[in-house]
This record gives structure tokens, C-alpha cells and sequence, in this order.
């Protein structure tokens, strides 16, 4: 009987150890506990104002993006325009002054450049638009009767050429032939135009310019063009307009 009793304490003795080392291990596990967060991550102490573990604070994220600017329209460039071949130089001392297809000189006579007449600035303003009328005409070719059904045509005559300046000057309404403007106006010749006329070939001397569609230096009809030397009279009749 009183082994048993031994055995028995015995076995108490064990199971209130046992119980004991449990307390003292789940009390310890409590207390470790106490320092970790919900998922078992270690906590660090905290402190306003301060960023836990001394890292550096999280920066807001920046994203790049392109905004296209407006572009302006395209402004449109005018193009170059071609002009006719013009020389601006001139000669005896005589400096033109050109403003565009209206070239002028100084002093009562025109100029014969390259071609084209420079408008004497003492002229008055319808001998200028005469003169400047017929320097589009320099290239165009003698045609027989070119001139006469309308004052634009693809060609000249010598009397279409003459009736297209005295037009533009203001002193005929419609084309004439030859034999008519062999009673043009009045007898005699013109402060500022003069026309010589006979039976088949007409052409004028406006403000010391001949203006012809015969080249004497080889006698061909060529066209409306200008002339700086003079041709023999004889035979013409010279007509000119009232006060011109």
C-alpha cells in the first residue's frame, strides 16, 4: 500500500513539473508576442513625425506625359513671280527709277533699255500708260490684221500697233488701217506722239521712241517693238492728236 502511494506522488510530482515548464513557456511566448503585429512582423517603436526604421519617406510618383501644343496653321507664303528681263542700268547719265512694269527716267524723253521704254517722268500720266502698254507688246509677232478686230490680240499690224498705243493714251476709241490714219487728228507732228502714215505701213514717235513693226536694219516685219533711231519720212503723212 504504501508503494503505491509513492508511485502516485511520484507521478504528481511529474505532472505539476510538467504544468509548471508549460506556464513559464506560454508566458514567455505571450511576452514576444506583445512586440510583433498581427501577421507575427516585428513592430519598431514609433514616434511622430519620424519614419519607422530611419528609411526615408515615400516621394509621390511623377508621371511623364506629353501634351502635344497646338500648332499654328501654315501660313501661306506667296510665291516668287517672275518678271521680264529688265536692266535698271542706264545710260548718260540717266538713272530710271522703276516701280514694277512702270519704269520711268527723269526728263521729257524716253529710254530704250533691253527692249522695254522707260516713261519720261515729265510726260504726262496717259503718254506714260502708252508707253507702258506697248512694252507688253515687244514679243509678240506681226500678224496682217492683228490688232484690228480687238486692241488685244496674239499679233500686230503696223497700224494695230500704232491704233493699240494711241488707245491706251486715251485718243482713239476704235483700230484704224493705215489709210485712215493718214487723216488722224491734225496735220503736223505732236509735242508728245506723232504719227506717220502712207498707203500700207504706219508707225509712231512717241516721246522720242519709234514705235514700228519693220527692223530697217534688215527690213523684216517682226512685231510691235521700240526703236531708239529714227527711218526716212518721205512720203508719210505725220498726224498727231490735239494738245499731244
Amino acid at each position: 500500500m504504501r508503494a503505491v502511494t509513492v508511485i502516485l506522488l511520484r507521478r504528481f510530482s511529474e505532472l505539476l513539473i510538467a504544468f509548471f515548464l508549460c506556464a513559464v513557456t506560454v508566458r514567455a511566448q505571450e511576452r514576444a508576442a506583445l512586440g510583433r503585429g498581427d501577421f507575427g512582423v516585428p513592430l519598431q517603436p514609433f514616434l511622430a513625425g519620424q519614419p519607422a526604421n530611419g528609411s526615408p519617406r515615400a516621394e509621390p510618383i511623377r508621371v511623364a506625359y506629353y501634351a502635344p501644343r497646338p500648332q499654328a496653321a501654315p501660313v501661306p507664303h506667296a510665291e516668287a513671280v517672275e518678271e521680264e528681263d529688265t536692266d535698271d542700268t542706264e545710260t548718260a547719265n540717266e538713272v530710271p527709277i522703276v516701280r514694277s512694269n512702270r519704269p520711268i527716267v527723269e526728263g521729257s524723253r524716253a529710254v530704250l533699255r533691253n527692249g522695254i521704254a522707260y516713261a519720261p517722268s515729265e510726260a504726262p500720266d496717259n503718254i506714260k500708260n502708252a508707253i507702258w502698254a506697248v512694252n507688253s507688246l515687244r514679243r509678240k509677232p506681226y500678224l496682217w490684221g492683228g490688232g484690228h478686230g480687238s486692241f488685244n490680240d496674239s499679233g500686230y499690224d503696223c497700224s494695230g500697233a500704232v491704233s493699240f498705243a494711241l488707245h491706251y493714251a486715251g485718243l482713239l476709241d476704235a483700230p484704224l488701217p493705215s489709210s485712215d490714219l493718214r487723216h488722224y487728228g491734225r496735220r503736223g507732228r505732236g509735242r508728245w506722239i506723232t504719227v506717220y502714215s502712207r498707203d500700207g505701213h504706219t508707225f509712231a514717235i512717241i516721246a522720242g521712241l519709234r514705235l514700228d513693226t519693220t527692223d530697217m536694219r534688215d527690213g523684216d516685219a517682226v512685231g510691235p517693238r521700240w526703236y531708239v533711231d529714227g527711218r526716212d519720212t518721205r512720203g508719210f503723212v505725220a498726224r498727231h492728236a490735239a494738245g499731244w
